[in-house]
């Protein structure tokens, strides 16, 4: 293991329920209704924008690039306004201190690089993470590998000659998973924010943060 790479909404912190908010309140302007339910069910893993576009589709009200565009900004907003109130989930900040003083770690993330950076710095963790990558840092969202390539490729400076099976991904939701896999990594997935029965396709399953030690991480690339 030479680098970490880290999910950030529903791994490191606790913020899906204010995400869901922000998505729920966005969508009531134009007349849609989604529930928590349907929020984890469906829209969980994706980037903003695509949350929307698929939200509007599934509701009979599909819109302009444009139209969805604006939403998202809305979104955004609104959700920037519950900051304050984004916890961290136990055994987070440990887990990153720990990381952080053996291999370069970083975030690829389907939040917005803003909205990443300022959670961080209201944590005191920013300085942590020698990378951050964001849903508007790439052009395509997970699954697509890109974002954990995106991130491999920045921490190269740091870790010469990095390669992506020297890297592991935590993550706690399906796409997210996939991403990590198709990226050629190794994947833990935390059970945050689904059951871990739906988690099996990641390398190892755990229930929190809390129960995992870099040496944990190290144990799944062998001897």
């Amino acid at each position: 293991m030479r680098a970490a790479l880290f999910d950030f909404d529903g791994v490191l912190v606790d913020s899906e329920p204010l995400h869901y908010r922000s998505l729920r309140d966005c969508l009531r302007a134009r007349g849609v209704e989604i529930g928590e339910e349907e929020y984890l069910q469906v829209y969980l893993a994706y980037d903003d924008r695509e949350a929307i576009r698929i939200a509007l589709e599934r509701h009979g009200r599909p819109a302009s690039v444009e139209d969805v565009d604006a939403m998202a900004r809305r979104k955004a907003a609104i959700f920037e306004a519950l900051l304050g109130e984004v916890p961290f989930f136990p055994g987070a900040r440990e887990l990153v201190r720990a990381l952080a003083r053996e291999v370069p770690i970083g975030i690829a993330s389907g939040a917005l690089h803003g909205e990443i950076d300022r959670i961080l710095a209201a944590g005191s963790l920013r300085d942590a993470f020698a990378t951050v990558v964001g849903a508007d840092d790439v052009g395509r969202c997970k699954p697509h590998p890109e974002p954990y390539l995106t991130a491999m490729e920045r921490l190269r400076p740091l870790a010469p000659g990095l390669q992506p099976e020297e890297c592991v991904v935590i993550e706690d939701s399906m796409p997210g998973i996939a991403a990590g896999l198709a990226a050629g990594m190794k994947v833990l997935a935390v059970a945050h924010s689904y059951p871990a029965a739906k988690l099996g396709a990641a390398h190892r399953v755990v229930q929190g943060l809390v129960e995992v030690r870099p040496a944990d991480l190290r144990a799944l690339f062998g001897s």
